[in-house]
């Protein structure tokens, strides 16, 4: 640990204690260094301070307030990378601080122990452990339910998401693409967020055209096919009432299943063991009515059993890439499967493992198997071919106001604010338009006609 901002050499053994209790102070490298400060810290020579906590905010739907999502997290990567390798900073020690307010502090510490992980090679438990030293203590994440919560992450589930997302190639800051991530989080560019990449997107449900209604965006689905096509998404899978005619995705090539549950409830076993059959193969595309809970939970219950990552650390990952998913009883849901679907991956990679060590043996007879059959389906049935009728009407969404409906009209509402430019802006600029204007005249008409004289006399002399 190292006082930064605390006691110089010399100080009183009482000063010393004072400052302890109003500043926490951690030491993460050689150079950089997390401040927890209770008074704005004073510049010194060989210190840089900064702070993030008015620049990287979490946009809230209700009493949720982290974490941070992935763009605020490369954002801070970057800006760190950026300090220490200044020449202008070389001599210094950098200190990230934050203020009192405790959500904030969270927020602050996410970040550090991200960068910790993802930069520097330290484990979550180390991360962890550097900023909790002494007793310090940090406010969990909670959902974005509306009401009281009996469900918490914690950073250090956050940094086990982390650690594990890069393990398992779902977090690489090499190629992120800041720019399309928060263009298309955006709910009026369409609100969708890569859960794995080219494996899983979660987005809003698409309606039968595309307006402004009711204070959210709503986007048909020829929106979301060009965007589709290009990331080689195979399959649409819909949670949701029928908003739209799944034919107009499967007669642009894709595949289109409805597994529906009601809005903030929690899948049956039936469906959850559909979803992940289906989820198998190919890029897939997941909506509900927002995108955040139905879709975030049986995203999770993939990750759980494919990944063995725990349900904390699940919904920390889809959080972070998608904020606001997984509500409410979703929570404790994803905590009960937890130990079936790790039991269903082992079993699944078991028999994927026997199947490559018998597979030099059967395919030769396979390939035979295949010249004889013109084609091949499960139980006789194409499921392209099926005609089934479409199991929801339009009109049954049309009456009351659901959860994921408050939902979707809180996100577009807060992005429509961030869009809109304040007032005070361009009174700004014109201000400065308008001293430009009276700089330029006082030059013109005083200053210019005296160097004008002065000029012409020296020219006489």
């Amino acid at each position: 640990v190292w006082a930064a901002s605390g006691a110089r050499p010399g100080s009183s053994p009482r000063e010393r204690l004072r400052l302890q209790k109003e500043h926490c102070n951690f030491s993460i490298s050689d150079r950089l260094c997390f401040a927890i400060l209770y008074s704005r810290p004073k510049s010194a020579s060989n210190e840089h301070y900064f702070s993030i906590d008015n620049e990287l905010e979490y946009e809230n739907f209700y009493a949720d307030f982290g974490p941070l999502n992935l763009a605020m997290v490369y954002r801070y990567c970057c800006k760190i990378n950026k300090k220490l390798k200044s020449i202008t900073m070389i001599r210094k020690k950098i200190i990230h601080f934050t203020g009192s307010d405790q959500r904030k502090q969270a927020n602050a510490a996410f970040l550090v122990g991200c960068y910790m992980v993802i930069y520097l090679g330290r484990t979550p438990e180390d991360a962890y452990r550097i900023l909790i030293f002494g007793d310090t203590s940090y406010i969990p994440f909670r959902d974005a339910a509306y009401g009281s919560c009996n469900f918490y992450i914690t950073l250090l589930d956050c940094f086990h998401a982390v650690k594990k997302a890069m393990q398992y190639g779902f977090l690489n800051f090499n190629t992120f693409d800041l720019e399309e991530y928060e263009h298309y989080e955006r709910a009026e560019n369409g609100d969708l967020n890569w859960i794995i990449p080219d494996r899983f997107v979660a987005f809003c449900g698409p309606h039968a055209r595309s307006r402004l209604e009711s204070g959210y965006h709503q986007h048909s689905p020829e929106t979301y096919i060009p965007y589709f096509k290009t990331h080689n998404v195979t399959t649409i899978i819909r949670l949701n009432k029928r908003m739209y005619d799944a034919k107009r995705f499967t007669d642009a090539g894709f595949d289109h299943h409805d597994l529906f549950f009601a809005d903030g409830s929690t899948p049956t076993d039936a469906i959850v063991k559909e979803f992940l059959d289906i989820c198998e193969n190919g890029a897939i595309a997941v909506h509900c009515k927002a995108g955040l809970g139905r879709t975030g939970t049986l995203i999770a219950c993939y990750i759980m059993k494919h990944y063995r990552m725990t349900a904390a650390e699940t919904i920390a990952w889809v959080r972070i890439c998608r904020p606001g998913s997984v509500i409410g009883p979703q929570q404790q849901f994803l905590v009960m499967k937890q130990a079936s679907l790790w039991i269903e991956g082992d079993y699944f990679r078991q028999k994927l493992r026997g199947q490559e060590n018998g597979a030099h043996r059967t395919a030769a007879a396979f390939s035979r198997l295949l010249l004889g059959v013109d084609d091949i389906s499960i139980n006789g049935v194409e499921n392209r071919d099926k005609q089934e009728p479409e199991p929801y009407s339009d009109d049954e969404e049309i009456s009351g106001v659901t959860q994921g409906d408050r939902l979707r009209a809180l996100k577009s509402r807060r992005q429509s604010k961030t869009n809109t430019v304040p007032l005070t802006c361009p009174l700004a600029v014109l201000t400065s338009a308008l001293c430009g204007v009276a700089v330029w005249w006082i030059v013109c008409d005083y200053i210019l006609p005296v160097l004008l004289f002065c000029l012409e006399g020296l020219r006489a002399q």
